[in-house]
């Protein structure tokens, strides 16, 4: 394993797995405070998805050397999951939860409808190419869009007015 490989895949599982705490947590919060869970089928599928394209990563790219370029947009994109996160505070999480107050609409998302979304698109993209792995961007960016086009489609029937 290279050592620039090492730290990269590294970062990723530790990003995700602290990721997965915090989305817990806030579930647990917002779900005590009266929030409700939609969708909530489609969830170890998607968990299943982001697994196997860590796990893809790690198989065929530890060996990698990484490319300056698509590591460069990578950290980039780091700084938007840190503006999403900071703007979503406690309402942050990886499940579908319904909380009756108003959707935030500032931050990223005076700009685009699903920002996290958005991120996470760039990302299944960008961090395979850091380690030259086209073919894997590109079976999970479709797989991926397969399963957002769905989870899109459950959020924002959950989120209609009148629902």
């Amino acid at each position: 394993m290279t050592v620039g490989a090492a730290l990269f895949l590294g970062f990723i599982v530790v990003q995700r797995l602290s990721e997965l705490a915090i989305a817990r947590r806030n579930t647990a919060l917002l779900l005590a405070r009266g929030a409700r869970e939609v969708g909530a089928g489609h969830y170890p599928v998607m968990v299943a998805l982001h697994t196997a394209w860590v796990l893809a990563l790690i198989v065929f790219g530890h060996d990698s050397h990484l490319d300056r370029l698509w590591l460069t947009l990578y950290v980039l994109l780091q700084f938007l999951r840190v503006w999403i996160l900071a703007t979503l505070g406690g309402r942050w999480t990886t499940r579908i939860i319904v909380l009756d107050e108003p959707l935030v609409a500032r931050g990223p998302y005076r700009f685009i409808p699903h920002p996290n979304y958005t991120l996470v698109v760039a990302e299944i993209i960008v961090a395979p190419m850091v380690l030259g792995l086209t073919w894997v961007a590109v079976v999970f960016t479709l797989l991926n869009a397969a399963m957002l086009y769905h989870r899109i489609s459950v959020e924002d029937a959950a989120l209609r007015p009148g629902r």
